[in-house]
């Protein structure tokens, strides 16, 4: 089965992703350094519209394709890859009722988010099992705190993976975040995307409703798309730090960076040192490229099968993410560190926080181990194997 053909895509909503990049990138070193919420910046995200991105036409949204979305996670990462993580984990949230939910569940939440343009946020992270569902009458009680909750602060919904006694695998739970009992600890203090707000959330005797309440299945394949997404949804990001790393590497060569005393060249353009490396990230960026774009495509046609998803288009989709995602990994680390060998020592002044390339693609690199990508990529190579659908692949 062949999924990747050529797929349309909408101008209006990218120069519109073009004008707000612009803006974010006018305090993005600032913000940077002070971390915290970008609550001026999330709120001009909410005046865009672009919250309704995903959200089909018939309840109240847009109706973009994820190569679209995609695009402008790209972009806003190639200056600040904090928003672009907070605007691709929204979208992730939206679709969960689509994917876990009922029909009624998915057509609920699409239509009020559309209608409240509601910012959504994660607390999947399936590896912190302290969130504990537990039934109390007709309704049921959430209990518990979870790690790594990005975009929890100034958000209006969460959805978080919850134990629930005797019953096998998590729930996922659909959670107001002002509702009483739901208390954003605001303890995220890292390295790198900085102003995600990525930490802890704990839910202290939180009500929940019955239809807030959603069933992943592995019996289903399209119930496990959602890892796919996220997937190429990082992906993206990482690509757009490491352009927005050797744009702003250019930049600064061009402008500022003086030839060495030994090269016999005037201009640092000129050095054919310099010469050979930007030649080289150039291929490699160029070929990450090409890969992440086959992989959006591929994407957007296996979400366009919805509930028709075969087991073998998802395995194609995931290998094609995985490609990317190993390779976008591998040049961008790469790039965002060998910056300063083109730039030069004047390069390292806090004035111009290059560094937040690396410390920001380190940190999210870090998610889910590359390696593990890789062995999977292989025993696919030489055995013929999928990825095993899980919360990571």
């Amino acid at each position: 089965m062949q999924l990747l053909q050529k797929l349309p895509q909408t101008q209006d909503h990218l120069a519109q992703a073009n004008a707000l990049a612009a803006q974010f990138a006018r305090t993005a070193v600032e913000r940077d350094k002070a971390g915290g919420t970008p609550k001026a910046e999330r709120d001009w995200i909410r005046a865009s519209g672009l919250l309704k991105l995903i959200i089909p036409p018939e309840y109240g949204g847009i109706g973009e394709s994820w190569i679209t979305a995609m695009q402008i996670n790209r972009k806003f990462a190639e200056v600040d890859s904090s928003l672009a993580h907070l605007f691709s984990y929204h979208h992730l949230g939206v679709v969960a009722p689509h994917i876990f939910g009922s029909e009624e569940q998915k057509q609920r939440y699409y239509t009020l988010t559309a209608e409240h343009n509601w910012f959504w946020c994660n607390g999947f992270n399936p590896l912190d099992r302290r969130v504990m569902l537990t039934a109390d009458g007709n309704r049921f009680r959430l209990n518990g705190t979870k790690s790594f909750c990005s975009g929890s602060a100034d958000s209006d919904l969460i959805p978080v993976t919850a134990v629930q006694e005797d019953v096998a695998g998590f729930r996922i739970v659909i959670v107001p975040t002002q509702r009483q009992g739901v208390i954003v600890n605001g303890d995220w203090d890292n390295i790198g995307q900085r102003q995600t707000d990525s930490g802890s959330v704990t839910f202290d005797n939180v009500v929940i409703d019955p239809e807030e309440i959603l069933i992943p299945s592995a019996a289903e394949v399209f119930k496990t798309f959602r890892s796919c997404l996220t997937q190429i949804t990082f992906t993206n990001i990482y690509l757009g730090i490491t352009i927005g790393a050797l744009k702003a590497a250019k930049n600064y060569t061009q402008t500022q960076t003086r030839a060495w005393i030994t090269s016999g060249v005037e201009k640092a353009t000129a050095d054919p040192y310099l010469l050979h490396h930007y030649g080289e990230a150039w291929t490699n960026l160029e070929a990450a490229i090409l890969l992440t774009d086959r992989a959006n495509q591929l994407v957007q046609a296996a979400w366009e099968k919805g509930n028709e998803l075969t087991a073998e288009e998802r395995g194609e989709c995931a290998v094609a993410i995985a490609t990317a995602k190993a390779f976008v990994t591998r040049i961008g680390l790469n790039i965002t560190s060998s910056m300063f060998d083109w730039m030069g020592a004047r390069a390292t002044a806090s004035e111009y926080g290059f560094d937040r390339f690396w410390r920001n693609l380190r940190t999210f690199t870090l998610h889910d181990p590359v390696d593990y990508k890789i062995r999977a990529l292989g025993n696919w190579v030489l055995n013929g194997e999928f990825p095993t659908p899980d919360f990571y692949s």
